[in-house]
């Protein structure tokens, strides 16, 4: 009597295989020597000698730069232009860590201005500079306005002990570009000056002697050449 299972498991084992080979079949080499993209899986690529050709898996959470035939280069996908190659292989979680490679952000909520650096399935945890917090997009620190996390309020600010605090506007210099560390005037005394680091620390600063502070050069001055003085 025909065992109707096993024929059944053997079909799909048979069916398989075939699958495999076709897919494998699919790719052609475009030049004889090089590295090429998959056309579906955006972190597979091939190696290709002499028109024959070896399949290659970046390591987990980086894909395939496809940007020069010439280099085999595996990176971060917010650096990559994956276009149409939008499948992945699955992925190797860990704590701290969704893929086993690349930058993500900090398993604490309220830790916006902290994320982590996976190698390998082991999280490093790194800081964004003062008034920055990580940008799951771009994978790096960024402005709060540009960092398009709905989760982060706007961090708070420190005072200086003279009552001094960062405004929240931003400063446009001369060339109407945002300053990223901009300076204000004292209210009492024109040789000083505040310094507020990424926007958001302030810092004292005063001018040398026989200067003054300019703000409308945002720096320190010829007496001469400030309005008023």
């Amino acid at each position: 009597m025909v065992n109707l299972k096993m024929l059944w498991f053997v079909f799909l084992l048979f069916s398989a295989t075939i699958n495999v080979d076709t897919q494998a079949q699919t790719f052609t080499c475009p030049e004889r020597t090089g590295f090429f993209p998959d056309l579906e899986e955006c972190d597979l690529y091939y190696i290709c000698s002499k028109g024959n050709y070896e399949q290659r898996l970046c390591p987990d959470g980086l894909v395939f730069d496809d940007s020069d035939p010439n280099k085999e280069r595996c990176d971060i996908p917010a650096n990559i232009d994956c276009g149409d190659r939008t499948i992945l292989q699955e992925p190797k979680p860990s704590p701290g860590c969704p893929r086993a490679n690349g930058y993500y952000r900090h398993t604490d909520p309220l830790a916006c201005d902290k994320f982590f650096n996976c190698v390998d399935g082991v999280p490093h945890e790194l800081s964004c500079p003062p008034g920055l917090i990580y940008n799951d997009l771009a994978s790096t620190c960024a402005w709060v306005t540009d960092a398009n996390r709905k989760d982060c309020q706007k961090p708070k600010k420190d005072a200086l002990d003279d009552g001094f605090i960062c405004p929240d506007e931003a400063v446009a210099g001369p060339d109407g570009r945002k300053l990223p560390h901009p300076t204000y005037p004292h209210p009492q005394d024109c040789q000083k000056f505040y310094i507020c680091r990424n926007g958001i620390m302030p810092q004292k600063g005063s001018c040398s002697a026989g200067k003054v502070y300019n703000e409308e050069i945002f720096t320190c001055d010829d007496p001469a050449n400030v309005p008023g003085w």
